[in-house]
Formats: structure tokens, C-alpha cells, sequence
């Protein structure tokens, strides 16, 4: 049976993070809402548990919470920030509001001989976020860690192996966090890492098979990395069942349609179909400016596409789509807030006319991903391709979509692309792209007055696209790109530089 670390999420902005640094140890890591029953973790049957943050207050009306039954059930928890505020109320402890908010990097020290913290020295730098602390211990725990400020900023009951952190182990800001987390994985919840991308691969085809038999399966290839991964891994399973079908909706960046066609067009081990449906997806955008309805028409004529090609190929029992981990996470697990709404996950209608919708890699974060792509042979090009979301430049066109903003963002981000791989910072920027903001700005060219778009040039750093700092580009590329856009592209006549790190924004505008 396959070794599972549970975590629980309360609403912390770190639940995906937590997760991924669990895999990282090569233990799988789900993520489950707080409102998960005992009955629900039995059957799940975690090797441990662990409690995410979140930005209430648990003495609060309508806190997040959780029964109390789970500590009873002999499994390792670990509470971070919040998790632990909420362990030490349902356990008989207290929590009240610090008359002094700890936040940014603090030095933390540790009690001696604490499972938790071998192999660490004391004191160590950690990352507190938290207005919150815990006053009064729960029965039979004991202080583990403490700052300048916070006298029990982490403890334990270390027969039964219940942990608590004030600070947060899972971000990069906490020295030697990894650490921590690979502590209570390994040491404390005994698990071995047996969760291996070659292994997922080889267990992945065989369930493939056995589901699909001598069906047929249509898979909705975007020529990204989610969706070619998913399509290599369906061939390598059933071979010429597999049709791919590739939608041409408008929206794509410059040059793409036909570096599709390329790569998969020319396949001999892929039935491939292009479909040009521009004017019908223009159309249903047409009028919209609310993100979120973009995302769900979007979603929705993807897959009555899909459906009226499938109508030409006979009976199509399945559709396979690229769907990963963070879509579903950040699409809304449970109760959890939805961040934004995927457009495979939130922005698929009720009615489908396929049986079932097959994704492959729902499992799997986007570095997963790209391993797995590389278990399948695909080119290395094509694995480390940039992110690109489904909906395409729908939603890097802030406000109404039009013919002429496309043409715009098109040549814009093409610029930006070019000048980018020109200067060799490619290889070392994790994700750029250009967006058409909604609003107009004075300029002055040749002595005439223009009134124009502005562009914003987005730029990030990044280990998992769970957290993200912004590319710090030499002044003199941006100046060069600038210049260029607001030259060769007509309507644009001001470049700015989104300088905001994730959290607080999202990677994309919208």
C-alpha cells in the first residue's frame, strides 16, 4: 500500500508548498479540507497528518476546526502556525492575541534531543507569521522551541507524537525548514520514499490500460507541457486508440499554432487533428470581462469541440485531458477558497457527452510533471517549455477580448520572448510573459499626443510556482524591450515591470 502523508487544510496560503515539500522527500502528500470526517482519514489510512496555517483567528466565531477524535487516532500530526494554535485549543491548551506581531525571519531556538529538530542547530533562522500564540500548554506537552518573543513557539507530546510550530518549516525563508519536514516523514512517520516518477510511470500505464481495454480515447492537446505529457503517457499505454486533438482558439502566442503542428503533425505514433475554431470561441468571448466567466466559456466550448470532433470519429468513450495537481488545489479542494477557476477543473460545464473525463497526471505538481515527461522520452525542449495557461491570452488580456488587443499582445509578447532568449535569460527565468492591461495612458510621439495601452511585462523566479519572487532583469534589456514594443507594436505607448511576488499575487494577472 502505497505511503501517504495527509495534510489538512485550514485556508493557509502554503498548502500546496507544504505538499510539495512532502514529494520532495519521495512521499506522496494529498491535500484534504479540514472538513475531511474520521472515517474519511481512516479509509485514507496517512502514515502522518499535517495541519496547515490560515489567517484566522481560532478562538474566533465560524474558526476552521476539526474533531477532536483525530489525536486519538495514534497517527503523527504536525501543526504548523495556525495548526498548532488549533491542536493546543481542542487539547486543553490556550491561545490569545500577542500584544507584539511576530512576522519575518526570526531566531528560533530548539529544545535538545527533539525528534523534530536532528540534525539542526540552535538557534535557527524561521520564518513567524502570526499575531496569535499559544499561552498555556495542552496537558502532558512540553516546550520545544521558543523566539526573543514567543515563549512556546513550538511543542510536543512526544508520546504520541504530536508536534506544533508557531513558524513555518515548508518556505525558504526558514533556515534548513526541509529539514524539519523530512524529520517528521521519515523519522517520526517511518516512512521509507518509495513515491518515484519512474515507478509512477510504469504503475500509470498498466492502470491505463486496464481502465481503457480496446477503448477509444480522445486527448485535448494544447502543446504545452501538461497536455503532451498526458498524451505521450495515454500512446505509451494504448497506442493508436489515441487520437489528440489540438484547438486552434485564437488565443495563443505568436507562432505557436505552428510549432504545434510541428511536433505532433508530423508524429507517426500519434493520430493528430487540428481544428481552427477562432471565430467561435471570439464569439462567445465577445462582450466578457470578468476573468472568471472567460475561464468557464473557455472551458465549456473546449469541450463541445471536443464532443463534435469525437462525433466524427465514431464512439469516443473517453477524454483525456492535462489537468495537474495545483489546477485542482487552486480550482477549490472541498471548502477551500478558490484562488482561481482552471478551466479543465472549475470551467467545465455539467453536461458532457463523454463517459468520463481520464487525467493522468491529477496526481502530480508541474516539476512531477516534466519528470514524468522525461521517463517518456520526450525532448527536453518541449518538457522545460514556459507555462501556458489553457485559456491562453484570454486572461493575460485584461477586460474585453477583441482581434485587434490579440494582434497587440501577440506582437508584444513575442518582443519580450525574443529579447529575453536574445540576452541568454532564458535558461534562468522560471516563467515571462507580456499582458495587456485595460488601461489607457497619455504619450507623445513624433510631437503628435497619443492615448494608447499600457503593457505589463511579467517576469518571475520560481522552485515549484507554488511561491515566487520577481526576475530581477537588467535595467538596460527591459530598456531595450521597451523600447521595441512601444516602436514595432502600434497602440502601446507605455511598458511597465510587475515587481510583485507570489504570495500576495498569483503568477498570472487574472
Amino acid at each position: 500500500m502505497q505511503e501517504k502523508i495527509l495534510i489538512i487544510d485550514f485556508g493557509g496560503q502554503y498548502n500546496q508548498l507544504i505538499a510539495r515539500r512532502v514529494r520532495e522527500k519521495n512521499v506522496y502528500s494529498e491535500i484534504h479540507p479540514y472538513t475531511i470526517t474520521i472515517s474519511e482519514i481512516k479509509k485514507i489510512n496517512p502514515r502522518g497528518i499535517i495541519f496547515t496555517g490560515e489567517p484566522a483567528s481560532i478562538y474566533k466565531k465560524d474558526a476552521p476546526s476539526c474533531d477532536s477524535e483525530i489525536f486519538e487516532l495514534g497517527i503523527p500530526i504536525l501543526g504548523i502556525c495556525y495548526g498548532m494554535q488549533l491542536m493546543a485549543h481542542l487539547l486543553g491548551g490556550e491561545v490569545k492575541r500577542a500584544s507584539k506581531r511576530e512576522y519575518g525571519q526570526m531566531k528560533v531556538e530548539f529544545a535538545p534531543d527533539i525528534p523534530l529538530f536532528a540534525g539542526l542547530n540552535s538557534p535557527n533562522i524561521c520564518l513567524m507569521s502570526h499575531t496569535d500564540y499559544v499561552s498555556k500548554l495542552p496537558n502532558d506537552f512540553k516546550k520545544i522551541a521558543k523566539t526573543e518573543s514567543c515563549e512556546i513557539a513550538g511543542f510536543a507530546n512526544l508520546k504520541k507524537n504530536l508536534y506544533g510550530v508557531q513558524f513555518h518549516p515548508e518556505v525558504i525563508h526558514t533556515k534548513n525548514g526541509e529539514k524539519i519536514i523530512d524529520n517528521f516523514v521519515k523519522n517520526i512517520c517511518h516512512c521509507q520514499g518509495l513515491w518515484k516518477m519512474e515507478t509512477f510511470v510504469q504503475n500509470k500505464i498498466f492502470e491505463l490500460r486496464a481502465k481503457i481495454k480496446d477503448k477509444k480515447v480522445l486527448c485535448a492537446l494544447s502543446g504545452g507541457v501538461d497536455s503532451s505529457v498526458a498524451a505521450s503517457l495515454l500512446s505509451a499505454a494504448i497506442g493508436a486508440n489515441l487520437t489528440c486533438i489540438f484547438v486552434d482558439h485564437g488565443l495563443l502566442r505568436k507562432g505557436e499554432v505552428e510549432e504545434v503542428v510541428q511536433t505532433f503533425g508530423n508524429r507517426s505514433d500519434v493520430n493528430f487533428i487540428k481544428v481552427d475554431a477562432k471565430e467561435r470561441f471570439l464569439e462567445k468571448l465577445k462582450g466578457v470581462t470578468d476573468p472568471e466567466k472567460k475561464r468557464k466559456i473557455i472551458g465549456e466550448e473546449f469541450i463541445r469541440v471536443f464532443e463534435s470532433e469525437a462525433s466524427k470519429l465514431g464512439t469516443i468513450d473517453y477524454l483525456v485531458q492535462g489537468t495537474i495537481y495545483p489546477d485542482v488545489v487552486e480550482s477549490g479542494i472541498g471548502k477551500s477558497s478558490v484562488i482561481k477557476s482552471h478551466h479543465n477543473v472549475g470551467g467545465l460545464p455539467e453536461n458532457i457527452k463523454f463517459k468520463e473525463i481520464i487525467e493522468p497526471l491529477r496526481e502530480l505538481f508541474k516539476d512531477e510533471v516534466r519528470q514524468v515527461g522525461i521517463e517518456l522520452g520526450l525532448s527536453l525542449n518541449l518538457v522545460n517549455r514556459q507555462p501556458f495557461p489553457g485559456p491562453g491570452l484570454a486572461i493575460r488580456i485584461i477586460g474585453e477580448i477583441t482581434n485587434e488587443k490579440i494582434a497587440l499582445l501577440q506582437d508584444a509578447d513575442y518582443i519580450f520572448r525574443e529579447e529575453i532568449k536574445k540576452h541568454h535569460l532564458d535558461k534562468n527565468i522560471s516563467q515571462y510573459f507580456a499582458v495587456l492591461t485595460n488601461i489607457k495612458s497619455v504619450g507623445v510621439m513624433g510631437d503628435e499626443r497619443t492615448y494608447d495601452y499600457m503593457l505589463a511585462l511579467r517576469a518571475i523566479d520560481t522552485n515549484d510556482f507554488m511561491t515566487a519572487s520577481f526576475s530581477k532583469i537588467p535595467y538596460e534589456v527591459l530598456e531595450v524591450i521597451s523600447k521595441r514594443i512601444v516602436n514595432e507594436v502600434n497602440h502601446i505607448n507605455r511598458v511597465v515591470y510587475d515587481i510583485t511576488s507570489k504570495p500576495p499575487a498569483t503568477i498570472e494577472w487574472e
